[in-house]
């Protein structure tokens, strides 16, 4: 490691103990919103840091464990790329994803004409058929920006932050990735180790030694269980919300003053929570594992914020809407 890259994640280190509440503006598809970060997730990210290993995030759906990489990508003033992988996805895709079919049916339309041999080869030239993926452009800016604009297959490029440059690095989100088959975190295996990949098109090498590895943070709702060898390479943070009760309704209430403390009042925000904790505790003794959780508290607060003017309205509404928003499974409560 050269020092302009030690220098680099030193300074990224620093910049992660300062971190408290970090407002987070809308990025393509993720609206505005606001991260707290508390200790273990900062000591997980300075570790990941340290470590240059991916970041694993086990956790209930609504955890937070997408939007702290948002965050960390922010606060450490880095490019933001992610993917939500589903079963169709594979280890290749994260890297480029090639248009065959678009190539064959511009093969086919050359038949009869008349072009030289240098003409069709620059027609079939297999760059027009690629577009670069997540990890292409988190491990190197330039070549995934020259292929996706000399390309005619271009699917979205991520958002790039102003001023940034590659020497800035990089965040790169895989997103639920418990969906995919075991061919996909274990082909991921040995480009996360080396952070460098191979593009034949281009017959080159990007990523290596001598520039900053990305950031990488993964997330999973253990729909599937993963790889051994795959989560023994990676850093694990588990993001699950407290058992303790009182410790539980606490954090409840601040994460709902941090996001709608001006439009629901303090006692609005503690009976919405200790009606998630009571249908958290009947769901859970009737067997059912997706309990509601942190993402639908905010939702009812959302709600309440929009349904009622004041705090009584407000108050009468969460008694009309809680069945909707925590009691997602009718038969565990008796309806």
């Amino acid at each position: 490691m050269n020092n302009q890259i030690q220098e680099k994640l030193n300074q990224d280190i620093a910049r992660l103990d300062k971190l408290t509440n970090l407002p987070l503006p809308p990025h393509g598809s993720w609206p505005e919103s606001v991260h707290q970060f508390d200790e273990d997730s900062i000591n997980a990210l300075k570790t990941a840091l340290a470590a240059q290993r991916p970041l694993l995030l086990r956790g209930d759906p609504g955890t937070g464990k997408s939007q702290l990489a948002r965050a960390a990508a922010i606060a450490l003033k880095r490019l933001f790329v992610y993917d939500v992988v589903n079963a169709h996805t594979e280890s290749q895709d994260l890297l480029w994803r090639f248009d065959a079919v678009a190539r064959l049916a511009e093969a086919q339309s050359l038949q009869g004409q008349q072009c030289t041999p240098e003409q069709r080869q620059a027609v079939l030239d297999s760059k027009r058929y690629i577009s670069p993926g997540p990890l292409w452009w988190a491990l190197c800016w330039q070549s995934a920006d020259d292929v996706y604009k000399k390309s005619q297959y271009q699917l979205n490029s991520p958002e790039k932050p102003e001023g940034w440059q590659q020497a800035n690095g990089s965040v790169l989100l895989i997103d639920e990735i418990d969906k995919a088959n075991a061919e996909l975190p274990n082909g991921l295996l040995e480009i996360l180790g080396n952070n460098a990949v191979s593009i034949p098109w281009l017959k080159t090498t990007i990523g290596g030694k001598e520039s900053i590895p990305p950031l990488v943070i993964i997330t999973t709702n253990e729909e599937r269980e993963l790889p051994p060898a795959f989560v023994r390479r990676c850093l694990v943070l588990n993001l699950e919300l407290p058992t303790d009760e009182a410790e539980f309704l606490q954090i409840m209430v601040g994460r709902g003053k941090l996001h709608y403390g001006t439009q629901c009042s303090l006692k609005i925000r503690a009976k919405a929570a200790w009606q998630l904790l009571t249908d958290r505790r009947v769901g859970g003794d009737k067997g059912i594992s997706n309990l509601p959780g942190q993402a639908e508290y905010l939702d009812m607060l959302r709600a309440l914020a929009m349904l009622g003017k004041d705090e009584a309205e407000q108050d009468v509404m969460l008694e009309k809407i809680a069945q909707f928003t925590f009691r997602k499974y009718p038969k565990a409560y008796g309806r």
